[in-house]
């Protein structure tokens, strides 16, 4: 019997995805959140989160490698390597935008402790990233003086400040990738 022909994995496998999500979003902006907000923000009760995931560091290891898939699929999505390079970086802005407690949660201000042993393939400075600014620079979209990596850096601060503005209410949601896309032309783009 394979998984789509019994309902009890698929319940288990979206009742898994549910607490991630709500693991995720909760402790993205308070890593010491107590489990029973996770519970109640995956809308399960603690002994099935517990099932799932008997210790907290358990639970904090499965969001974390998840939410590297989310950003993965997310890159993905925005098909880096298609189009005009400014194209590009606005696709991969409002990829990350949209994931955003996943991104929040693995390479936030709360993950840095949490994650410090990370293996060296969570970078987050991917080389896909400085490869699309290289891009940039030699299709004249991108200041060719400024450092591929330093652009990275200020592509995720500009993107964590949205994403933190949005949660705290001082901006609408819709807002942050326009006003994150703005705010990197104006700062990297070729002026005429």
């Amino acid at each position: 019997m394979t998984s789509t022909e019994n309902p009890r994995v698929g319940v288990r496998a979206r009742t898994r995805s549910a607490i991630l999500r709500a693991a995720a979003t909760v402790l993205a902006h308070d890593r010491n959140a107590p489990l029973s907000m996770v519970a109640e923000a995956a809308a399960v009760g603690r002994s099935t989160l517990h099932r799932y995931f008997p210790e907290r560091e358990e639970l904090l290891a499965a969001t974390y490698q998840e939410a590297l898939s989310e950003i993965g699929r997310a890159m993905d999505e925005a098909a880096v390597e298609e189009g005009p390079a400014l194209e590009a970086m606005r696709r991969v802005v409002a990829a990350h935008v949209e994931a955003g407690d996943w991104v929040t949660f693995a390479f936030g201000d709360t993950a840095n402790e949490a994650f410090d042993d990370a293996p060296s393939g969570t970078d987050p400075e991917p080389a896909i990233l400085t490869d699309l600014v290289k891009r940039g620079q030699r299709e004249g979209a991108f200041d060719p003086d400024a450092d591929p990596n330093w652009v990275v850096q200020v592509l995720w601060a500009l993107v964590f400040t949205g994403l933190e503005r949005a949660e705290r209410g001082h901006m609408p949601r819709h807002s942050v990738a326009p006003t994150v896309v703005r705010t990197l032309e104006r700062g990297i783009g070729v002026r005429g």
